[in-house]
């Protein structure tokens, strides 16, 4: 690899040092670098917080420092560019960022020798309901869907089917609807499996069920979700609302149908550590 564009978290002050170290240690061994803001703006109605048109056809690779949140926000606006991404540290809990500030040397020496792999990460998208014009879409998601009570339903109605068969109804606060790289976040606050990043699936969890015998539901990534919204009382509509990784997509109401399938796109994640799934995972959610 020889060209990279660094995404940075403008809210941190310490990304400014970070890029700039990183832009140095790089253009001394022959690279070119250019640096991205991580900023909200917003394009056709849809928001964004990368420019990707910015990006030349010569970029090989995405350097993003942040934590989790600008880790997400790279990879949906990245989704139809097909770059790998490191992930470098700069936040709180770094589940999803490979490096740590205080090893930025040895990873940068490893990527450009090469002594990496890269891993695929599926993703999620709203084909049905919530088209729009710009390919680059807020129905998107590395993590999860979510669709959420709104106004004063004490319950909503969800009736879930599965490659277009009633799979179960849901009588819950809401439904989430998590990739395996989504799985270690609400998800699994929520009572759902971990799935390791390479189980070709999704997993439907309830939040906060009506009926004690209400569980997850995973599915093959292959699969078509179909997702109604019903109606919990006769005297009126549920009234509901979907997020795609915390991003409010829109309102949903009674009668309202999604569909939610994986998208003929991927995020590409650059692995240099050697640290695998499960020792990540005791120590960024155990603290072991």
């Amino acid at each position: 690899m020889k060209h990279f564009c660094i995404i940075t978290n403008s809210d941190k002050d310490a990304n400014d040092s970070m890029a700039e170290y990183i832009v140095s240690y790089l253009e001394k061994r022959g690279c070119t670098c250019v640096v991205m803001e991580n900023r909200k703006w917003q394009s056709n109605g849809i928001f964004h917080f990368t420019d990707v048109d910015k990006i030349t056809d010569d970029i090989e690779c995405a350097i993003v420092l942040g934590g989790d949140g600008t880790m997400i926000q790279a990879a949906i606006d990245l989704v139809h560019r097909d770059l790998p991404i490191l992930g470098v540290n700069t936040g709180t809990l770094g589940f999803l960022t490979e490096v740590e500030q205080n090893k930025v040397d040895i990873a940068l020496e490893r990527l450009l020798a090469g002594e990496y792999t890269i891993e695929s990460r599926m993703m999620l998208k709203e084909c049905s309901m919530f088209l729009q014009k710009d390919s680059r879409s807020s129905c998107y998601a590395l993590n999860d869907m979510v669709i959420t009570k709104r106004g004063d339903c004490r319950l909503i109605t969800i009736k879930v089917y599965v490659n277009d068969e009633l799979a179960d109804i849901y009588r819950a606060d809401g439904l989430i609807i998590a990739t395996p790289t989504g799985s270690t976040g609400y998800n699994l606050s929520a009572g759902g499996p971990v799935m390791a990043p390479n189980v070709h699936a999704m997993v439907v969890t309830p939040i906060c069920a009506h009926s004690l015998n209400k569980r997850s539901l995973v599915l093959d990534r292959s699969d078509k979700l179909t997702l109604e919204i019903g109606q919990t009382k006769e005297v009126c509509e549920d009234k509901a609302v979907l997020t795609a990784d915390g991003r409010n997509v829109g309102p949903l109401a009674t009668g309202d149908v999604l569909v939610i399938q994986e998208p003929h796109a991927d995020t590409k994640l650059i692995k240099l550590s050697g640290i695998e799934f499960y020792e990540r995972m005791r120590e960024k959610l155990n603290g072991n």
